[in-house]
């Protein structure tokens, strides 16, 4: 058990001298300044309440607040910067609403920024205290990724921000380089993040709500010693649509990635994210075997109903205890971890309560597993990547567990283990399993004897020091009524918030000629005002919640185009965008569907760059030589991803080149093509080149760009895609929509 030690508490005094700063601060302020785009601010300083209008200055280069300057505090009194009025667009917003830097003892509160690409930007700053600021929406993405299917492109990477590559992604707040920083009663939604941090240290995030984003609500990179508590970090996600696929695309709660230590992540509500806690010891650890993200508790948190991972920590040593993890995919996803702690927690409705590749010396006590499908599994991979430094240089065997003292309640399988030696399994209550032991030859060493220094060790109580926060917020209050990965429901701008209107539509799999509809949103009533594609409508006025059938009209070929247009009238209300809409105002909501068949013919050809290589020569192929397609297809549609090359009957080609052609049976009009890609792409409409990327990019694990192209066509406009591939991970996808 851990036991708090009042004594050794250094976060009191931190927590202590920030309220005192707070309260009697000596700088004086300077009375309802009124800003102006790009004023610097070098002493304390009350900011006239207004909305400051900055559209018209926003630029990626110059941010509209500098604050630079030691022991200041400025108080924004509520007021708010606008960065883009275009709020149905937040995929274009650019800027910084307010940078600080080179600074000491600085506090910011009152704040609103929304409209920009960063709201707030702190670097080289020390005691810095961000408190009662609202940074939401502000930047993200337009998701690619459909009910029906994920779109690669929507996958996000965090390999690399030793230069702050991370700022692509945009924040709420980005802190760089800012130790014992404090963030409190802070708020952050929709935006793809909502706190990043990088190179920060002795920190405390207290008392904020960071949720409904569709990246991070707290990513960290080589950030020791922060203390993050009470924080209701819920509903960062992409990448999830229920009963179809659960991808999360790297989304999450929290994420510690890179050389993060010594952290205490304490009581946060981190449910309904991609992955609930994601931490990984960092390229530098894989390439070298030292080092990690070590260290770190997470103590009394709830990271149930992720669409992954409830926790994944992988190639490090930590602690999980007192936590609740009910159903996701794993509940504890821990590959390569070794000397970890995981005791006293909830496990309940997962797919894998704990699942442990390669791990060594690890210690699994006193938690409760109930109706997993498999409770423990733990296993060794035949082979591993050759090329990993970290197997190289470390002692990667799965082995040396102990597993005491759990209860096990109604799990299919209790324990699976194979390649595992080392196994001390006792002390543990059993009861409605099917299978309790699944092992093979490879399993050695497997004891169930009792030995009592091994229970003295796993009852031994360790100290820990915890942050006194004055007025501790609840984060777990009002949240059970979205209980389950069900109320996941992913837009196009990221995930529902439940404070609009929404048709969701709750057979997307189906292929029979019915769809059948939710209705969810506030209080009130809603009618159906136009309708497309679709006909027998079950009802066309109700009240919320509701459930509406209706079925598609035929549309050769497969073709649909689908629009369900209601009207709501009821309780105030938040747009997906933001917008405050009054009570009793009409409010417009629709559900669209598109998707138009066409006839590809796609060819595709080995290539040998140091024969001839199309990126640098003015042909696809050399002109003294004719080649033979390896591999041919029809496809109605071009959605293709490649690992590790292209597969052609019995061959795997590193190098290939793919070329596809169509022409489009849709009437003249506006349209929008949508093109996803990994390495190079060029796509014309006619003969003009619409899209022109003859470029190898970076490649992530499975990320890859999108473009959205509008164009006029013509009836039976002719599309073409050259596409090249190299080994590793390669993409290419097309869609065409009407320009709504």
């Amino acid at each position: 058990m851990y036991f708090v030690d009042r004594k050794s508490e250094p976060m009191i005094k931190f927590a202590t001298t920030c309220l005192f700063l707070l309260l009697f601060h000596n700088g004086i302020y300077a009375q309802n300044l009124v800003l102006k785009p790009g004023i610097n601010i070098n002493k304390s300083v009350r900011i006239k309440k207004a909305v400051y209008d900055f559209s018209k200055n926003s630029s990626a280069a110059k941010p509209a607040v500098i604050i630079e300057g030691n022991d200041i505090t400025i108080d924004f009194s509520q007021a708010t910067l606008i960065g883009n009025t275009d709020i149905t667009h937040p995929d274009i917003y650019q800027g910084i609403a307010v940078q600080v830097q080179n600074s000491r003892k600085v506090t910011i509160k009152n704040l609103t920024a929304k409209g920009y690409k960063l709201a707030l930007l702190a670097r080289n700053v020390e005691e810095l205290v961000i408190e009662n600021c609202d940074f939401s929406y502000n930047y993200r993405p337009r998701l690619q990724s459909s009910q029906q299917k994920e779109d690669v492109s929507d996958w996000l990477s965090y390999h690399q921000n030793e230069k702050d590559e991370w700022l692509r992604y945009g924040a709420g707040v980005y802190l760089s380089q800012c130790s014992k920083a404090v963030v409190r009663n802070c708020r952050i939604t929709g935006n793809q993040n909502a706190l990043l941090m990088t190179g920060c240290s002795n920190g405390l995030i207290y008392n904020n709500d960071f949720s409904f984003n569709s990246g991070l609500g707290i990513g960290m990179y080589r950030c020791s010693g922060n203390r993050i508590a009470y924080n209701r970090l819920i509903f960062n996600i992409r990448g999830y649509s229920h009963g179809v696929y659960q991808r999360g695309q790297d989304s999450a709660g929290i994420l510690a990635f890179e050389q993060c230590n010594g952290n205490l992540f304490y009581k946060n509500n981190v449910t309904h994210s991609g992955d609930g806690f994601f931490l990984w010891a960092g390229q530098s650890t894989m390439e070298s075997g030292s080092g990690g993200c070590n260290d770190n508790l997470l103590l009394e948190n709830d990271f149930s109903y992720a669409a992954t991972n409830g926790i994944e920590l992988t190639f490090s040593r930590n602690t999980v205890s007192g936590n609740r993890i009910f159903e996701c995919e794993n509940g504890i996803w821990g590959g390569y971890s070794f000397n970890t702690i995981i005791r006293n927690n909830r496990f309940r409705n997962n797919k894998t309560a704990i699942a442990i590749e390669h791990g060594q010396e690890n210690s699994i006590s006193y938690n409760l597993f109930d109706q997993d499908k498999q409770a423990i599994r733990l296993w060794a991979n035949e082979k591993q990547p050759a090329d990993w430094g970290y197997v190289q240089h470390r002692d990667t065997r799965s082995r040396g567990y102990n597993i005491v003292s759990n209860s096990f309640n109604r799990n299919s399988t209790v324990f699976n283990f194979s390649r595992t030696s080392g196994l001390h399994v006792f002390s543990n209550t059993f009861s409605g399993y099917d299978q309790l032991f699944r092992t093979d030859n490879t399993v050695t060493d497997l004891d169930t004897t009792m030995y009592y220094e091994i229970l003295e060790q796993v009852e031994k109580d360790t100290s820990i020091s915890l942050p006194e926060i004055i007025s501790p917020a609840d984060p777990f209050k009002g949240t059970g009524n979205w209980a389950g990965r069900k109320n996941i429901r992913m837009t196009e701008w990221g995930p529902y918030d439940f404070r609009y209107p929404l048709i969701w539509n709750s057979n997307p799999a189906d292929t029979s000629a019915w769809m059948e509809f939710e209705l969810l949103g506030p209080k009130g009533k809603w009618t159906v005002k136009n309708k497309k594609g679709l006909d027998s409508l079950s009802a066309t006025k109700g009240g919320f919640p509701a459930k509406l059938r209706a079925k598609r009209t035929a549309n050769g070929r497969g073709a649909r185009d689908i629009q369900l247009e209601l009207e709501y009238t009821g309780e105030a209300i938040i747009s997906p965008f933001g917008e405050k809409i009054p009570k009793g105002r009409r409010y417009p909501f629709r559900f669209t569907q598109f998707f138009q068949p066409l006839d590809w013919e796609v060819l595709w050809f080995k290539m040998d760059t140091a024969y001839y290589n199309p990126l640098h020569e003015t042909g696809l192929f050399a002109p003294t030589v004719r080649m033979a397609p390896v591999k041919r297809d029809t496809a109605d549609q071009l959605d293709y991803a490649w690992w590790n090359g292209l597969k052609a009957g019995e061959n795997v080609y590193d190098q290939f080149i793919t070329t596809a052609g169509s022409r489009t049976p849709l009437p003249a009009g506006d349209y929008e093509l949508s093109v996803t890609w990994q390495d190079a792409v060029r796509v014309y409409v006619g003969d003009q080149i619409v899209l022109n990327e003859w470029k190898v990019l970076p490649k992530g694990a499975d990320s890859a760009p999108n473009r959205r192209i509008k164009l006029h066509l013509t009836s039976n406009q002719y599309i073409r895609v050259d596409h090249l591939g190299f080994s590793g991970f390669s993409a290419l996808g097309i869609k065409l929509l009407p320009v709504r």
